[in-house]
């Protein structure tokens, strides 16, 4: 059974600023997670990121709508990583107010 996660991550950047950020910065998710994530895609389409990554063999995608106050992820998890999803979540967020962050 496939569970959704939704995290949302508070930013001061903008709108745009924060897309700038998060496109820059969605390549060291590969770099920091790769021996257990890979991004086998990643399309923007305005503030929406639509995107699909493999764990454990498993299949999850999701989006990520920006807000000029926040962002948004959104990702379909399968049964297995459904399983690890309140260990995750935190680590998501944690990531993504360090990436949104204001420097």
């Amino acid at each position: 059974m496939s569970r959704p996660v939704i995290v949302s991550i508070p930013h001061r950047l903008g709108k745009d600023a924060a897309i700038a950020r998060l496109k820059s910065g969605f390549r060291s998710v590969q770099a920091n997670f790769g021996q257990v994530l890979t991004i086998e895609d990643e399309v923007w389409s305005g503030d929406r990121l639509r995107f699909r990554v493999r764990a454990l063999g498993q299949v999850a995608d999701g989006t990520i709508d920006v807000a000029e106050d926040h962002a948004q992820l959104e990702v379909m998890l399968p049964w297995l990583l459904a399983v690890f999803a309140e260990k995750i979540t935190p680590v998501i967020r944690k990531q993504g107010m360090l990436l949104l962050e204001k420097k």
